[in-house]
């Protein structure tokens, strides 16, 4: 082999590692990264949310002003299944995407009854409950 064969060689290999170590599109981002567009998620959550929710007030369902990052089954007051109110689940990106998907194959016996199947409207969603606006 020569240089020029070693160094492509090398080359390749280095663009094949990165490229490996990006994240499939569509893929849900660490619990840490929030991406998705905020201002679309809170038209989302106005749409398809606010039936049963809102950021202040328990309804049907609990308040999510804070959601993002706390405990699930912890907001005072409100009437928690004993599923949700014990499984010790914290409301991360990934946990609230897992939930938005399909809320009872993630906490079976929980109350929710609604599911958001689009990966792009659940990545907004999310985006807006972990924005400031709703913190």
């Amino acid at each position: 082999m020569n240089v020029t064969t070693i160094t492509g060689c090398a080359l390749s290999a280095m663009v094949s590692a990165l490229l490996a170590a990006l994240p499939a599109r569509g893929a849900t981002p660490p619990d840490g990264v929030v991406t998705g567009d905020a201002v679309r998620g809170h038209e989302l959550y106005q749409s398809r949310c606010t039936a049963c929710h809102s950021l202040d007030h328990s309804r049907i369902g609990p308040a999510h002003r804070g959601v993002f990052d706390r405990v699930a089954g912890s907001v005072p007051g409100f009437d928690y299944s004993p599923a949700l109110e014990h499984s010790g689940v914290r409301w991360t990106a990934t946990n609230l995407n897992r939930w938005l998907t399909d809320p009872e194959a993630f906490i079976p016996g929980q109350k929710m009854g609604y599911q958001v199947p689009d990966p792009v409207d659940r990545r907004d969603i999310i985006a807006f409950l972990a924005s400031p606006a709703a913190r």
